[in-house]
């Protein structure tokens, strides 16, 4: 099957921005508003596309990854550690640092699942493809679980419709792989390949998400490309971007049917950002598929 192709000219531009790097973009459905973050830029951002406001949330440190609370605001990761925002009294609270033995390494990307438990990987910031990372496990009580060491760039996490597949993405491993997931104890089995991204090519598999049929929508980082896999590991469509770095995906909208591009300018010589002008925006389009409403972290 021929993959369903959405050239740039499908893209709307939903916010110009200074992504750098924009990432890790959560839809709130109470809210009706897009959550993202500047890593570099230390803060937080805050999208209403029926406005097209854009608040923003400055922090003291790096942020990398949001997931929703439920008692209200945001469980997110710092640079190393845990931590809690209230945008309404821009109150940060942080939490547990799981790797102090590794202070190369810092948190990258971060969901919450159904069951309403945080996970978070880990990289080395120092040398990208270096697998020092790992994958955790932030459980409402406080307790944290390391589940897989050896990472090669923790990026793009996700699970099945049924809850019963977990996906997450190893940049410089250039692959997406799947496990089984037991949604009652958060255990993990049976790591596989899911998807695999030719490191010939240039790009590295960035963040993830998972639409309502089961496909799984992964951004190509360095080539500016999207591509929705279906549960299979085949390529139903295809999305390019007028710029090289996007990052991550999110359904939002209120009908959870337009996919939000997060992008990044990090890194970018002056001629790129030229050539490139509107990278670190967020972009938007309407693939013809809906997501669902991310869950909440109930600690």
């Amino acid at each position: 099957m021929t993959p369903h192709a959405f050239s740039s000219r499908d893209l709307d531009c939903a916010l110009r921005a200074d992504g750098n790097p924009g990432e890790s973009p959560l839809w709130s459905v109470h809210e009706q508003a897009l959550y993202w973050v500047d890593i570099l830029g230390q803060a937080i951002h805050r999208f209403h596309p029926a406005t097209g406001s854009d608040e923003t949330f400055p922090l003291p440190d790096e942020v990398t990854a949001l997931g929703l609370r439920q008692q209200g605001g945001l469980v997110l990761t710092l640079r190393h550690q845990f931590a809690f925002y209230d945008p309404a009294r821009r109150e940060l609270t942080r939490g547990a640092a799981p790797e102090p033995g590794e202070p190369q390494n810092r948190f990258n990307d971060g969901k919450v699942d159904r069951q309403g438990r945080f996970w978070a990987g880990t990289m080395n910031d120092q040398q990208w493809a270096a697998p020092t990372g790992a994958l955790y496990r932030l459980d409402p009580d406080g307790r944290i679980t390391r589940l897989q060491g050896d990472v090669a760039c923790a990026n793009g996490l996700g699970w099945s419709p049924d809850n019963h597949t977990f996906y997450f993405g190893e940049s410089f491993r250039y692959a997406i792989f799947a496990y089984d997931f037991d949604p009652d104890t958060g255990h993990l089995a049976n790591r596989r390949l899911f998807a695999a991204i030719d490191r010939a090519g240039g790009a590295f598999p960035d963040g993830l998400t998972v639409d309502a049929d089961g496909g799984v929508w992964s951004v190509h980082n360095a080539v500016g490309r999207v591509v929705r896999y279906d549960p299979r590991g085949q390529i139903t469509h295809t999305v390019a971007l007028p710029v090289p770095q996007p990052t991550s995906v999110m359904f939002g909208g209120a009908h959870l049917d337009t996919l939000y591009i997060t992008t990044s300018r990090q890194n970018m010589s002056p001629d790129q950002r030229a050539r490139y002008p509107l990278s670190g925006s967020l972009f938007a389009l309407r693939p013809g598929l809906r997501g669902l409403p991310e869950p909440a972290f109930t600690g």
